[in-house]
């Protein structure tokens, strides 16, 4: 009898465990194919059956990082950057600097103009519940994409 209990019980238990498996890789089947026809980056809502998620989307170019834990880790500090931004808001503050300089010689005179724009940004806050969804290569494989998810409303039927 308790043999019985036990056998349901585990059953149970990894008959869900592979539901919400599914679920997920269907999410992300479903996200990696709306990033392949329009690739974006950044925060966006998106709606499941039953669920709101909240992504966040990274795109970082591969020959920029020799070891792939930096890469992975530069990643989740920047989707939970644009998450805690996207949550909490920004400061964004701006400084421009124009400098001219002129070269003369006997024949002409040569004005150099050089911009220099600073663009700075500030963002308090802090992103609970952030979790890796998937990540893969780009269309063109010059770049890798993270897209991190988490849960933030349970729609309800009527």
């Amino acid at each position: 009898m308790k043999l019985l209990l036990l056998l349901t019980l585990a059953f149970t238990l990894t008959a869900n465990a592979q539901s919400f498996n599914d679920d997920k890789t269907a999410f992300s089947n479903f996200l990696k194919r709306m990033y392949t026809a329009s690739p974006f980056e950044g925060v966006k809502i998106v709606d499941d059956y039953d669920s709101e998620y909240l992504i966040s989307v990274i795109s970082l170019e591969k020959d920029k990082y020799t070891d792939p834990s930096v890469m992975n880790r530069v990643a989740q500090v920047k989707a939970q950057s644009q998450a805690s931004t996207f949550l909490n808001g920004a400061t964004i503050s701006m400084d421009m600097v124009i400098t001219t300089s002129e070269k003369t010689s006997k024949d002409s005179t040569i004005t150099l103009v050089e911009i220099i724009e600073s663009i700075k940004q500030n963002s308090i806050g802090f992103t609970q519940g952030l979790e890796l969804l998937t990540n893969f290569e780009n269309p063109d494989s010059t770049r890798m994409v993270w897209i991190y998810y988490r849960e933030i409303k349970k729609i309800t039927a009527k």
